[in-house]
């Protein structure tokens, strides 16, 4: 192996690292907020927070079954399953 593709190589191993640490990361503040959501009653939400609990209730409902599943472990957490994140 060259001395090029060698540091090529360590560089993306590095770089790899960092994304695969951010997903966990990310992974973690999806979950968190998959439960706070799933466990807020949005009749007793201010209009103006249920916009955004909505906006966020999409985005996460939108989501591959398999990353929500890997988010709320991230949390430890569990949301009863074939149910929206929140239901309005």
């Amino acid at each position: 192996m060259t001395r090029q593709r060698a540091w090529t190589t360590a560089m993306l191993g590095r770089e790899l690292d960092i994304l695969m640490g951010e997903r966990q990361t990310l992974l973690k503040i999806v979950g968190a907020t998959a439960a706070l959501i799933a466990s807020l009653d949005s009749r007793l939400l201010p209009p103006a927070a249920m916009v955004s609990a909505d906006l966020v209730a999409t985005g996460i409902n939108t989501l591959p079954d398999e990353t929500l599943r890997d988010a709320l472990a991230a949390v430890h957490a569990k949301i009863e399953d074939d149910e929206p994140v929140v239901s309005n």
